[in-house]
C-alpha cells in the first residue's frame, strides 16, 4: 500500500485567523497604494491580537476595522467570540531601507526557494486527499447546525495503489451542550459527500473528535501565528513547499509571487500534456532580479524530455519579481480570497488560469 495523507484546517483555526488578518492588511494597502511594501505577522492568543512587521505605504490601514471584517467573514457566532473582545497591539515600522534599495531596482525582496506543484489526478490539478479534505471543511463551514463552531481540522489518507480513501479524520469544535455522538452522523455524511464528489469510496474509517469533547477552541485553546499552516496553504504535504509563508506579504516578496508563478508553470506543463505530474523550484537571491536557479521534476511522468521542458520555461517566462507581478496582475488581487482553504484552490486567481 502507498498511503499518503493530506490535511486542511478551517478558516476559524487560530493560525488561519492570523493569515486572514495579515492578508486583509496586504489587500487594503495595495488597494490604496500599489507601491505598498508589506511584511506583516499576526499573533492571536486569549483576548490579545498582536500585529507586527514592516509596512511602507502612503496608506495607513485601520487595523481594528480590518480585524472586525475578518471576524465577520468567518462568522462571529460560529467563532463564539467578537472582535471587540480583543486587545489590539500594533508593532509595525517601515521597511528597512537596506532591503528597499534592492527591491526598488526590481530585485527580489529576500533570498529563498519556492516550489510549484501540479498533478492531473483531480480537476484542480491538486492531490486527491488534499482537495477532499478541503472540500469537506467547506461543507462543514456551510452546514446550518449551531452545534458546530469555527475551529476545525481534517485529514484524509489515500491509498494511491488501490485508488481508495482509507481513513478520514475530523476534529471539530462544538457547543458545550452537545457530545460528539450528537453530530457524528452529520459529519460522516459530509465526509462521504466530499469523497463522492471526486468519485471515491465512502466505506473508509471515520474518526470524529477522537479525543472526545472539543468545546474550548480557537485562540483560547491554542496560539495562532501567521504562516504556520504552509502545507494547508499549498499541497497538503504531498507537493514540496518553500521555507517562507505567502500570507502577509506584498508581491515583491518572492515567497509569495514566485510561489504563485511556480504553481502556474507546473499547471501549464500538466495542462499541456507534457507530464502527468510536475514540480517547479525557483530560487532567488535578495536584491537580484533573475532567479539563481530553476529546477523541474516530473517524477518520471514526462511525455517530453525534462531538459526541453526546463529550456521552455527559461526561454518563455519572465521570472523576475516585476515580470511575475505583471504577468499575474498581483497588485490587483484580493488576497482575502486565498487566506483560508488554500492559495491554489480558487479557480478565479490568475495563477490558477
Amino acid at each position: 500500500m502507498k498511503v499518503y495523507t493530506s490535511e486542511q484546517v478551517s478558516n476559524g483555526h487560530p493560525d488561519k485567523i492570523c493569515d486572514q488578518i495579515a492578508d486583509a492588511i496586504v489587500t487594503d494597502c495595495l488597494m490604496h497604494d500599489k507601491n505598498s511594501r508589506v511584511a506583516i505577522e499576526v499573533l492571536i492568543k486569549n483576548n490579545h491580537i498582536v500585529i507586527a512587521g514592516e509596512l511602507t505605504s502612503k496608506h495607513q490601514p485601520d487595523y481594528a476595522k480590518l480585524v472586525k471584517e475578518v471576524f465577520s467573514r468567518i462568522g462571529e457566532e460560529r467563532l463564539g467570540y467578537y472582535a471587540d473582545y480583543f486587545d489590539l497591539e500594533i508593532l509595525v515600522k517601515e521597511q528597512s531601507p537596506d532591503i528597499a534599495l534592492g527591491v526598488d531596482k526590481g530585485g527580489a525582496g529576500d533570498q529563498g526557494i519556492m516550489y510549484g506543484y501540479a498533478t492531473n489526478e483531480t480537476p484542480e490539478l491538486l492531490p486527491i486527499p488534499y482537495v477532499v479534505a478541503t472540500k469537506f471543511l467547506k461543507l462543514l463551514a456551510a452546514h446550518p447546525s449551531r452545534m458546530f463552531k469555527a475551529d476545525a481540522k481534517a485529514q484524509v489518507s489515500f491509498d494511491y495503489d488501490s485508488g481508495r480513501i482509507t481513513t478520514f479524520l475530523c476534529s471539530v469544535q462544538h457547543s458545550k451542550d452537545v457530545e460528539p455522538s450528537d453530530f457524528r452522523t452529520i459529519v460522516e455524511t459530509l465526509m462521504v459527500m466530499a469523497a463522492s464528489e471526486y468519485g471515491l469510496n465512502g466505506d473508509f474509517e471515520k474518526l470524529i473528535n477522537p479525543t472526545g469533547r472539543f468545546v474550548k477552541g480557537g485562540p483560547f485553546a491554542d496560539c495562532g501565528v501567521t504562516g504556520r499552516k504552509l502545507a494547508c496553504d499549498t499541497y497538503g504535504g504531498i507537493g514540496r513547499i518553500g521555507g517562507g509563508a505567502m500570507s502577509g506579504k506584498d508581491s515583491t516578496k518572492v515567497d509569495r509571487s514566485a510561489a504563485y508563478m511556480a504553481r502556474k508553470i507546473a499547471r501549464d506543463i500538466v495542462l499541456a500534456g507534457y507530464a502527468d505530474k510536475c514540480e517547479v523550484q525557483l530560487s532567488y537571491a535578495i536584491g537580484i532580479a533573475e532567479p539563481v536557479g530553476i529546477a523541474i521534476d516530473c517524477f518520471g511522468t514526462e511525455i517530453q524530455p525534462v531538459d526541453l521542458i526546463q529550456a521552455y520555461v527559461k526561454d518563455s517566462h519572465d521570472l523576475t519579481p516585476r515580470g511575475i507581478i505583471k504577468r499575474l496582475d498581483l497588485l490587483n488581487v484580493d488576497y482575502n480570497k486565498v487566506s483560508a482553504y488554500g492559495h491554489f484552490t480558487n479557480p478565479d486567481m490568475p495563477w490558477e488560469k
